[in-house]
């Protein structure tokens, strides 16, 4: 009779044993998938969106980074990590160009609330931006090979088509599973090589066009704060149930329930009251927080030219001087003209007293 395999009688990994790399993967520039393998052949346990923390021998000492897990928890017999340096990165950076197969490093984890498993839902909404579609890989991978139908929309967005990580990946599951419907979104294009999809920043319009039903679906999105910032005010503008939205940040993924921060998004108040001075005029004018700020003007006999009316043509760009508004535009104003001060009239409600250069 054959001796049982010590891949099977190996059980769970536990984090008291080191993880041996067993290849290193190019996904995008300066970003590559790490995968590693338990020495003593067991098996991975763990929830898709989870993450590890790293034990990264630097010179000088340790450091601690945390990555999300980018492999699915459906294929135990490996863990992998996907990780982007940037250029104030110590330990990722280290990794990219001092780890190779068949060194060892320590790991903590896996832990993590920002899962499918906790939020479980008939259809999802995956908004990433960047490496942040680390958790919407694992989480849609399990989907995958499940076998069973999906209903996930999936939405990325990179600097450029070469950045998109996972895309090869995410097209071939796509491909063979209807239930998954990809999208990319892209600031720019690269050279020399045409883009067809969506370009330009993330935006309330988009998101409209991509995912119809999208007050249907429970949402995850990981990413940088400004971009997630604009997402859930994109979501909020829309009426969504924000007890259905759930994010990571890249800089503070939690591992207890007590640790998820509290989101203070600033918005509108229903029955809210507001003033705005409109200065250049001499005049005061009163209305509702949900209301905008090219309504009150006009309610005020004042003129502000404005095209679109929904944020995307720019042309009431208006000064604010003072005050805080809640501002959702569809990419008619740049992010340098908004920490200059400018506001969009058309899609700006004002909060409490503002004062605008009219």
């Amino acid at each position: 009779m054959a001796a049982p395999s010590p891949i099977l009688d190996a059980g769970v990994w536990h984090d008291s044993e080191p993880l041996e790399c067993v290849s290193i993967l190019p996904e995008a520039p300066h970003t590559a998938t790490f995968t590693f393998r338990a020495p003593s052949g067991a098996l991975f346990d763990f929830q898709a969106g989870q993450f590890l923390t790293l034990e990264i021998p630097v010179p000088g000492g340790p450091v601690h980074r945390t990555y999300t897990i980018s492999s699915s928890p459906s294929r135990p017999r490996s863990i992998s990590i996907t990780a982007k340096a940037q250029e104030t990165s110590v330990g990722t950076r280290w990794m990219i160009d001092n780890l190779a197969p068949g060194m060892k490093i320590k790991a903590i984890g896996p832990t993590g609330l920002f899962c499918m498993a906790q939020h479980p839902a008939e259809k999802y909404l995956f908004i990433s931006a960047g490496s942040g579609i680390t958790p919407m890989m694992s989480m849609s991978t399990y989907m995958f090979d499940l076998g069973t139908r999906s209903d996930v929309v999936l939405i990325n967005c990179a600097r450029r088509p070469s950045e998109i990580i996972f895309r090869e990946r995410l097209e071939h599951m796509a491909s063979r599973d209807p239930g998954i419907d990809l999208k990319f979104v892209v600031e720019e294009p690269d050279i020399y090589r045409p883009w067809t999809g969506y370009q330009g920043m993330f935006n309330q319009l988009m998101l409209g066009l991509m995912t119809p039903d999208y007050l249907e679906r429970e949402v995850f999105c990981c990413g940088p704060e400004p971009f997630m910032q604009a997402v859930r005010d994109a979501l909020a503008g829309f009426g969504f149930d924000m007890e259905h939205y759930h994010q990571e940040s890249f800089h503070a993924p939690v591992a207890n329930e007590e640790d998820i921060p509290e989101l203070d998004d600033t918005v509108p108040e229903e029955g809210a009251r507001a003033e705005i001075v409109f200065a250049a005029s001499g005049v005061t004018g009163h209305c509702a927080e949900t209301d905008t700020v090219l309504a009150a003007a006009k309610a005020s006999g004042l003129n502000i030219p404005s095209g679109c009316t929904f944020g995307v043509c720019g042309t009431c760009r208006i000064k604010k001087l003072s005050g805080e508004v809640h501002m959702v535009h569809n990419g008619g104003i740049s992010e340098d003209d908004i920490e200059a001060g400018y506001i969009l009239a058309c899609c700006s409600n004002p909060i409490g007293r503002i004062e605008v250069e009219v």
